[in-house]
């Protein structure tokens, strides 16, 4: 693959290993999960198997302590053969770095080190459906009882949903500012009681991620599984959570692509009119097509790791690269499995296989928050000196 040369080794050791399980245990399984609406937990457990579950947990908890290229990496080994696996594990993955970042001892012990170990899976509890996309603007709310929290809310969108072993949730005090940015985060044990799942997840694309709301009422939760200080969560949200969430979704998205335009060129290939024995490949503006579409992916594949090692690096610029990123992939992976179906004609309209699954998981792509449009708004307050939120 173009760049591999420039990724330091342990990445490069980390893509190998994910496209080694991406292709023997995930592939084989993608059509049915798709197709059922099934949580990969075989994936998941092979990916667990080979250490992959502690790629951004640090290194003395077990972990591998890599960053965003890493996982961009990853994600866009495990996108490319099933885009629900890619962002079941992706959404663990910057779970794990939330905890990660301030962890006490007894979260180490509890949550990085299982982590770490391939025996836990976490994910993320930020979106509501009174605040849509705004994800950093939450209404769930928590009150101290005693050595527990008691938390209130609806969770929309919850990746994993009933699956994950942990959550982490955004809560805002009851009697707390309302500002954005004041929110604290809580890591939400499976099973706490008070806690309830609604209906299994039906979507239209990534009908595997178990995207399921979940409801908190009365739901106690353990002090000891606050993260960080109450309502310090601005600098998680903007430092932690938006830029390896953006990575992660943008990597499974960049490999949704890869997979449409991969089976693209492969069906250009094989088919063959009879009329003249010419593959349809050999057709000039065809080929010029496809062409376009392999470019389209790997500019948008240097932006995205561009974006991931200057976030890794903590360059002052990094944001400004990250949001452009996961917006121009939502828009390369939309056009370019739109291009593929067109490409493949017929018979890849008529079954509903690779093209048709790139297309509508790469639908989401848009609307998964932060929304493509809100990252361009971002984009351009941050270039205005104007605040985010």
């Amino acid at each position: 693959m173009p760049g591999e040369h420039s990724m330091p080794n342990d990445v490069l050791d980390v893509r190998e290993t994910a496209r080694r399980v991406a292709a023997a245990v995930i592939a084989p399984e993608a059509e049915a999960l798709d197709r059922d609406g099934l949580w990969p937990e075989k994936g998941m457990h092979a990916l667990a198997q080979v250490g992959l579950l502690g790629l951004t947990v640090n290194r003395q908890a077990g972990g591998h302590g890599l960053g965003m290229l890493a996982l961009a990496a990853a994600t866009e080994e495990i996108g490319r053969v099933c885009g629900s696996t890619g962002l079941v594990y992706g959404m663990h993955c910057v779970g794990a770095k939330v905890i990660d970042v301030g962890a006490t001892d007894d979260q180490t012990r509890r949550y990085l080190e299982p982590i770490a170990a391939g025996e836990h899976v976490t994910s993320l509890a930020l979106a509501e459906p009174g605040t849509g996309v705004h994800f950093y603007l939450p209404r769930a709310t928590f009150r101290r009882e005693g050595d527990a929290f008691v938390v209130n809310g609806h969770k929309s969108f919850v990746t994993s949903g009933g699956h994950a072993d942990s959550y982490v949730a955004s809560v805002v005090g009851e009697h707390a500012d309302l500002d954005p940015g004041t929110f604290s985060s809580l890591v939400v044990d499976h099973g706490t009681p008070g806690t309830s799942w609604t209906s299994p997840w039906d979507g239209f694309g990534m009908r595997g991620n178990s995207s399921c709301s979940l409801l908190l009422e009365d739901a106690r939760v353990p002090a000891p599984n606050l993260l960080g200080e109450e309502g310090d969560e601005t600098w998680y949200l903007f430092e932690v959570i938006a830029p390896y969430f953006i990575v992660a979704m943008s990597g499974t998205y960049l490999g949704i692509a890869r997979a449409a335009l991969e089976a693209t060129i492969e069906h250009l290939r094989s088919r063959v009119y009879s009329h003249t024995g010419e593959t349809l490949g050999a057709n000039d503006t065809i080929a010029h097509r496809l062409g376009e579409l392999w470019a389209t992916v790997e500019r948008t594949r240097q932006l995205l790791h561009h974006a991931a090692r200057l976030g890794d690096a903590g360059d002052p610029g990094a944001a400004l690269a990250l949001f452009a990123s996961k917006a121009e992939v939502a828009e390369t992976a939309v056009h370019v499995a739109n291009e593929a179906m067109t490409l493949s004609g017929g018979r890849g309209y008529a079954s509903n296989g690779v093209f048709a699954r790139s297309l509508r998981d790469a639908r989401a792509s848009h609307v998964m928050a932060p929304s493509t449009d809100l990252l361009k708004t971002w984009l351009g307050r941050s270039l205005l000196d104007l605040p985010l939120l």
